[in-house]
């Protein structure tokens, strides 16, 4: 199987949401389930039902998340030498040519990205622009708005 990059923090959220659904969701589903089960038949019981209904979808949240884990290859960009090369995990203030607009965004995998918190996917439009060039660089990028021209001012690794 291929790895999927992830940033530390990215693997670090992962981890905290396992623990979270394995140490404390887990047992709460498990014993409404069998205080419902004290309820009687349990054909109509929606109690039980529902309490079941939860434990699939977090049971496949774990798995998810133990599958996404174990494929991660966490990239720490902390520990390189900055050389001004945008990679993965690297952190990217960009100037658009067109609107003098400067915007920072961080790169990150795919499970990371919020564009609210400026962390974009590692295979979003923009970040498969940026990735590979130069501090100072000037470049094209087609986004689903259209061809934009960017200048990027600084390239930090933190």
């Amino acid at each position: 199987m291929t790895k999927v990059p992830m940033t530390v923090v990215g693997a670090e959220q992962l981890r905290k949401e396992l623990d979270m659904l394995k140490f404390e969701r887990r047992p709460k589903i498990t014993e409404a389930i069998a205080s419902a089960r004290e309820l009687g038949d349990l054909k109509e019981n929606a109690e039980y039902h529902a309490a079941r209904e939860e434990q699939g979808i977090c049971e496949a949240r774990i798995r998810d998340i133990e599958g996404k884990l174990s494929n991660a290859q966490i990239i720490d960009v902390t520990k390189m030498v900055n050389n001004g090369r945008i990679i993965f995990g690297a952190t990217v203030t960009i100037l658009n040519l067109d609107t003098d607009a400067e915007v920072t965004y961080r790169i990150v995998g795919d499970d990371e990205a919020n564009i609210k918190e400026n962390l974009i996917s590692v295979n979003s439009p923009i970040a498969r622009g940026l990735v590979g060039k130069n501090e100072g660089d000037e470049v094209s990028i087609t986004t689903p708005g259209g061809l934009t021209d960017y200048e990027i001012i600084s390239v930090q690794y933190i």
